[in-house]
């Protein structure tokens, strides 16, 4: 069964909605590399479920030549073999921020941030991590 876009937010919205791709295109030229952040956003529409996401974070991670099995072995980030150090500590941050309301961002997920990432490069995840969980929230509300 295919779901109906229930509103069409980004026309009735414009102004709200383009000052979410405003920041999008803000973090394209952040501190972070954006195959990087990619991985981030795919992570997190894993944790929120939003389909239209899923599809438009693994096409540009395969397009910008992420191997398939790093992005298969992707919700099991923990225990495989695929992700550095660093990318564990922003995959940890990630889900911790999503899930803020039971993790409260805790300073034991915070820490292992800092040996690997500047404090600018910290604040843009973080703004990375916050923007993709908004931008799931809409898509899955509205049905995008």
């Amino acid at each position: 069964m295919t779901q109906l876009l229930r509103q069409p937010f980004y026309e009735l919205s414009p102004a709200i909605y383009n000052g979410l791709i405003q920041a999008s295109q803000a973090l394209e030229r952040c501190s972070l590399d954006n195959t990087f952040i990619e991985l981030i956003y795919l992570r997190i529409s894993q944790i929120n479920g939003c389909a239209f996401c899923l599809d438009k974070h693994s096409r540009a991670l395969r397009k910008a030549g992420v191997e398939q099995a790093k992005l298969d072995a992707l919700a099991g980030w923990r225990i495989s073999h695929h992700f550095s150090d660093k990318e564990q500590a922003a995959l940890a941050w990630a889900e911790s921020v999503t899930h803020i309301a039971d993790s409260h961002a805790e300073e034991s997920v915070y820490q292992p941030l800092l040996a690997h990432f500047s404090a600018e490069q910290v604040s843009d995840l973080t703004c990375a991590i916050s923007l993709m969980n908004a931008f799931n929230r809409l898509a899955v509300a509205m049905r995008l």
